[in-house]
């Protein structure tokens, strides 16, 4: 991965970070200040909102670790299941996250009940993904047998040289 690559993707990866960690705080704060102040009520959707964007945030934090592999070239490890189990993980919380909201905004969508399929169709597609990087995990295992069976190969020919 080249240098330019590494810098943008991390850049990307600190401004959902930072950003998603702004908005969670200021959530709070507003959540959390006196209801003579303005406070806004605990509502499921701002709950659900807040975790949704918690799910992000471990699967920014698991990206950059796995990046941060990849420049030091340490990625075909079996450190890195951890991280990619991370990112499975945060996918499919995210999933739910939007399928919760999608039934919270079901009872608005009783004239036009298309909508609500459309948003259960995005969720079904943000499981897919969750899908694709599971079929990318078997492949970072297979590259990580090979790795170790390379490995082996080289120490049995160094032996016999």
């Amino acid at each position: 991965m080249g240098k330019l690559t590494v810098g943008a993707l991390r850049a990307v990866l600190l401004g959902v970070l930072v950003g998603t960690v702004l908005v969670q705080a200021l959530m709070v704060w507003a959540l959390v200040t006196r209801p003579g102040d303005g406070a806004l009520p605990l509502t499921p959707l701002r709950a659900v909102t807040i975790l949704g964007m918690a799910a992000v945030q471990v699967a920014v934090v698991c990206v950059w670790r796995l990046v941060t592999m990849v420049r030091r070239g340490t990625v075909f490890s079996h450190a890195a299941f951890r991280y990619v189990d991370g990112v499975i993980g945060a996918i499919v919380a995210a999933s739910g996250v939007w399928f919760a909201v999608t039934i919270l905004n079901a009872p608005g969508q009783r004239a036009d009940p298309g909508v609500t399929i459309i948003m259960g169709g995005i969720g079904v597609a943000i499981l897919g993904v969750a899908l694709i990087v599971l079929v990318l995990r078997m492949l970072l295992a297979q590259a990580v047998a090979r790795d170790v069976e390379a490995t082996q190969l080289q120490a049995e020919l160094d032996e016999v040289i």
